[in-house]
């Protein structure tokens, strides 16, 4: 007779599939399928080099060029740069001989005279650069390390409130530019509006209007709107009475005002204050946005995140066609938001509860997507978010309809529509958002959001630290201009590289966020590439992190492991991409979901990638949310997230749905089996404790897998892999030979014994066998901790549970005396002895 739990056994074998995992098939559990393949979990760092190499070295030189002498008349001009394609030294032999993997970096130089009009140019060497191997670190004196990834906080606008002991609200604002002064707004408990202007001393926020421009108090209420919140400040600022007094410009008297707060003891007058604003804000090279830093600009001064749900009192007109977008007495609809946005619309007049019927403006920074006033995108010339309405209708109106003539005209402009630095719009318009939350209208900023903290990956890090280098040899340039005589100066005269070297060197050799590599077993090597610090230069210090940077935050979901991450000081500062995560291109996290067709009702396999400021506008639901065949929600209610609320929906209010159940975890996370039962703070120690395994001389692939391990050891780079498909022609314990399908032979060599940054050892095994057919992508050698391609990182031992006279009272373990006789935990450790 067959026993229930054979019948639910044979049951269960029934639903059972098999899965391939390189040589090695598996009985797979999984309920649900993966709709996304899991993409290369080193990519982090490949991409982001392969980025430095094609745009971030251009963009530095595009920053540094041109050199001008102090009389204007000499130019010094970065045309093009070259990186040799064949290193000095292989990978290996780098290694073995105690020097950095680095190829020849090479620049052409201009010299231009401009009283002779004679030009001179040369290739001049700038030093040897790093180079990244296939693994994604790089070898520095004979050592491999890795660059972490930074988070840190996105420049932007951020915008806070705070309740002061009488119950009144109080406003405060940060507009953080990617590196630059910062303006801060603040209110008082009188209700005057303050700016502090690169941490100096605060002014009236009206002083900084009056400066850039508008100057009487008629231009002011016109550009806020008849703002009665101004009049305390209005009385504050006396740029107007020193005006009459004087007999002199009330701009002036803003500009010596500011002068005095920024450079105290210095006699002020309106031309070097007016310089010195230019230089603060409007230099692209003192105060740089960077394209995250314009993307978020626009984003959030744009108008359709604030009238949401408002009343419009006149009627919203584009200023391109003269149509009328929305009526007045229109309650505005998210989808007539957008609408009003995209139609070029840059200012609004609406009401609402708050404002008990008194008319408020609401107002951009002036800019508009592109394609909705040309009908195509600016991406071929570098712009891929909104530009300045201003120049593009410049730009209309001098092509006169011509669209090929108004291409290339947004070419030869397209700083100008899309400025690096910050712009008078961007600070009307912040200082008008600040107005408008006074009234109710707007949001405040959560800073530990992941839509406001960002990625700095290793090709970012490098730029900064070449910028850092250029710059310094631009100055050495400037002085050496002075000195020489200019009939026989060269560019190779002037060009020192040192300065160059100095600061990339300085980096990879003493840079906090440049580590020497985890290399205990290969997932402490994949992990450690995976890494992200909140620490390190222009980050958190451990000391002063508070407890909300450290803790979970809602966004992390899909794109941070909420369970892995150091126990000690620096938990939570600390952490790790999850499975499934990627970086988009202004380094915001993103994670993928599946789009539900809300027309049809049923869940597809298209799958968008979403940063979490874009995932705030919809609900998702579970991967474990059951579906039919067709992709319908069996269940009429379904659990699901609508930002950081949990809760069941009908399932015809779902947006998407999660990709796979792994995307919300780590690798080394997700190679837990039944992770769903543990202890959260056990799984935390079992992540990082896998980390810390020996690998051993004798290798088991675990019983019980996730299905992580082949993915994890093939992209840790520990294995070999067959680069094309062919026959195995020879192997030896140090080389395999493969005859591929092109009829050329593909020779792989081994590493043998070789000693790793831990001193455990480093051994590659064949596991395919003389006249083997092999597939592109197949393992074809174990590395360390790695058995037939998968990770292996310790051994299916017999676990005996019982009482044994005490021995093993408490944490004590009795060991069968088989597992020292045959080598079943030994691993071999290599040091090295001068």
């Amino acid at each position: 007779m067959v026993s229930k739990s054979e019948k639910k056994w044979s049951k269960l074998q029934m639903k059972l599939k098999e899965r391939k995992l390189g040589t090695t098939v598996r009985k797979s559990f999984a309920r649900i399928d993966d709709s996304l393949e899991m993409p290369n979990l080193i990519e982090v760092q490949k991409k982001s080099y392969e980025w430095f190499l094609s745009e971030g070295l251009e963009e530095v030189l595009h920053d540094v060029s041109p050199i001008v002498d102090f009389s204007g008349n000499l130019v010094v001009d970065f045309v093009s740069y070259s990186i040799d394609a064949e290193p000095k030294y292989p990978v290996e032999e780098c290694k073995r001989r105690g020097v950095t993997y680095e190829a020849p970096l090479r620049m052409v130089v201009r010299l231009t005279n401009k009283e002779t009009g004679e030009i001179k140019s040369s290739e001049i060497f700038m030093g040897n650069f790093p180079l990244m191997t296939e693994n994604g670190t790089f070898v520095i004196n004979g050592a491999e390390r890795v660059i972490v990834s930074q988070i840190v906080r996105s420049p932007g606008i951020y915008y806070a409130a705070e309740m002061d002991k009488t119950g009144k609200n109080s406003y405060s604002a940060q507009v953080i530019p990617y590196r630059g002064a910062w303006l801060e707004y603040e209110t008082d408990a009188s209700g005057i509006f303050y700016v502090k202007i690169d941490k100096n001393r605060k002014i009236p926020i009206t002083v900084l209007v009056r400066a850039l421009g508008e100057d009487t108090d008629e231009a002011i209420a016109e550009l806020f709107g008849n703002e009665d919140l101004l009049l305390p400040t209005l009385d504050k600022d006396d740029s107007c009475r020193l005006a009459e007094e004087r007999g002199t410009p009330i701009r002036d008297e803003a500009l010596k005002n500011i002068y005095k707060k920024m450079r105290p003891g210095e006699p002020p007058t309106a031309e070097s204050a007016q310089t010195l604003i230019s230089n603060t804000f409007f230099d692209p090279k003192r105060y740089a946005l960077a394209p995250v830093g314009r993307y978020k600009f626009d984003k959030k001064l744009a108008i359709s995140g604030r009238i949401r749900g408002l009343t419009l009192t006149r009627p919203a007109v584009s200023p391109f066609t003269g149509e009328v977008i929305a009526e007045a007495g229109t309650v505005v609809s998210r989808e007539m938001a957008d609408a009003i946005e995209r139609a070029g619309v840059n200012e609004v007049y609406a009401t609402n509860e708050q404002s008990e019927g008194k008319e408020i403006k609401i107002f951009s920074n002036g800019t508009v997507y592109p394609e909705t006033v040309l009908g195509f995108d600016l991406k071929d010339i570098g712009i891929s978010g909104k530009v300045r309405v201003s120049v593009l209708e410049e730009i209309l109106e001098a092509a006169e309809g011509d669209m090929d003539e108004v291409k290339k005209l947004c070419r030869e402009r397209a700083y100008e529509l899309a400025p690096r630095h910050i712009t008078k719009d961007d600070i009307f318009a912040s200082i008008g958002y600040l107005f408008n939350l006074a009234h109710g209208i707007g949001n405040v900023d959560d800073i530990d959001h992941l839509g406001n903290r960002r990625l700095r990956c290793v090709g970012e890090l490098l730029q900064n630290q070449l910028r850092i280098g250029m710059s310094r040899m631009d100055k050495n340039v400037k002085e050496r201009m002075q000195v020489h005589d200019s009939s026989e100066m060269t560019p190779a005269s002037l060009i020192n590289s040192r300065p160059v070297t100095t600061a990339i060197r300085e980096f990879f050799g003493s840079s906090p966020l440049s580590q020497f590599m985890d290399q205990n077993n290969p997932l402490a090597e994949l992990t450690h590439k995976r890494r992200l610090s909140a620490l390190g230069p222009g980050g958190l210090s451990r000391d002063r992190a508070s407890f909300d940077v450290r803790d979970v935050h809602y966004t992390q979901y899909g794109r941070m492991c909420p369970i892995e991450t150091p126990e000690g000081p620096n938990i939570g500062l600390i952490s790790y991409l999850s499975t499934y995560a990627r970086i988009s291109e202004y380094g915001f996290l993103e994670a993928p979901y599946r789009k539900v067709d809300k027309e049809k009702g049923i869940v597809t396999d298209t799958v968008e990638y979403m940063t979490a400021d874009i995932e705030d506008n919809y609900i998702v639901a579970q991967a474990n949310e059951p579906l039919d065949e067709e992709g319908h929600f069996i269940n009429r209610r379904v659990i699901a997230r609508d930002r950081s609320e949990i809760g069941e929906f009908d399932a015809s209010e779902i947006d998407y749905m999660d990709a796979s159940p792994r995307m919300l975890v780590s690798v080394a996370t997700a190679m837990i089996p039944f992770l769903e039962n543990d202890d959260n703070t056990r799984a935390l120690m079992g992540s990082n404790m896998q980390k810390q395994a020996v690998p051993l001389m004798m290798t088991d692939s675990p019983y019980v897998g996730t299905g992580m391990e082949y993915k994890a050891a093939v992209d840790s780079g520990a294995v070999v892999v067959a680069k094309e498909s062919g026959i195995v022609e020879k192997v030896a314990s140090d080389k395999i030979v493969v005859l591929n399908d092109e009829g050329q032979k593909d020779v792989y060599y081994l590493t043998k014994f070789k000693r790793s940054n831990q001193s455990t050892s480093v051994n590659q095994r064949p596991i395919v066998n003389e006249g083997d057919r092999v597939m592109k992508g197949q393992v074809i050698a174990d590395g360390p901790a790695t058995s037939n391609g998968e990770i292996s990182l310790g051994k299916n031992a017999l676990i005996g549970f019982m009482t044994w006279e005490g021995y093993n009272y408490e944490d004590a373990v009795l060991l069968n005396e088989r597992l020292v006789r045959d080598d079943v935990y030994t691993s071999i450790h290599i040091e090295k002895y001068e």
